[in-house]
């Protein structure tokens, strides 16, 4: 398999001294090209500090992060701007658009931060909306959509760039349940037809068994990943020594 994203030793310490909080402590970690990734755990538990590291949108403390063999904790600040820009597309569960900016404004707006001409990024954010369904809303201001369409705007911005990874936290956090399973349908097919990563970050337990592989994090630390074939052996091994014992 390609690795898309490696991160060694991965540490994030906020404050100093007295007042320091260790949000993660020592993450190993590879995620693999096309691969869906579910980073679950409870409020507080630092699976969102983890999802802010791997986008870049975040430094570590300690520990390394590359992104398609690149170092990224190696980078100045335009470089790792850059590489962000062009790597990953982001959905939030707060929907971080200008509600008077049309739809295709909204779009458009990593592709004039990439530097792309109008008209090519017209053209490339007609396409992301078509894909997403919502060729017939382009001309509208984003206070005009309903919760749903919001997040459909929000998915075609994130793919508007052709991203490698798309990042996805707590997607459904502001939909109903109809409206939430269109939303995650919708992120799936990106990751099957397309062969984007998808990298959701969540609390759903359903949303999270939907994905190829569930990372659980505990205090900071990785309890569970699924697609870490050492750590499903210490769950074997763990598991045969209690029934052993209860022999």
């Amino acid at each position: 398999m390609n690795p898309v994203i490696e991160v060694k030793n991965l540490t994030k310490v906020y404050g100093r001294r007295s007042n320091a909080f260790t949000a993660l402590k020592n993450i190993n970690l590879t995620i693999n090209a096309g691969e869906s990734v579910a980073i679950v755990g409870k409020s507080g538990s630092g699976k969102s500090t983890l999802m802010h590291l791997l986008a870049l949108l975040d430094k570590p403390t300690k520990g390394t992060i590359e992104i398609d063999g690149i170092e990224s904790t190696k980078l100045k600040a335009r470089q790792l701007n850059k590489l962000r820009n062009q790597s990953f597309g982001f959905v939030f569960q707060q929907f971080f658009m200008n509600p008077n900016d049309t739809v295709l404004q909204n779009v458009t707006l990593p592709l004039k931060i990439a530097g792309k001409r109008r008209k090519e990024r017209y053209e490339l954010a007609e396409k992301a909306l078509k894909t997403v369904g919502l060729s017939e809303r382009i001309k509208f201001k984003a206070n005009n959509l309903s919760g749903g369409q919001k997040q459909r705007v929000c998915i075609a911005r994130a793919i508007v760039n052709n991203p490698k990874v798309l990042f996805a936290d707590e997607p459904t956090g502001n939909l109903d349940s109809a409206t939430g399973d269109k939303v995650i349908k919708l992120l799936f097919d990106l990751n099957r037809k397309k062969h984007v990563t998808l990298i959701i970050v969540t609390h759903d337990e359903d949303l999270a068994k939907l994905c190829d592989r569930q990372i659980r994090i505990s205090d900071g630390k990785i309890v569970e990943d699924t697609g870490n074939k050492t750590s499903k052996t210490t769950k074997t091994t763990k598991s045969a020594k209690t029934k052993k014992g209860a022999k």
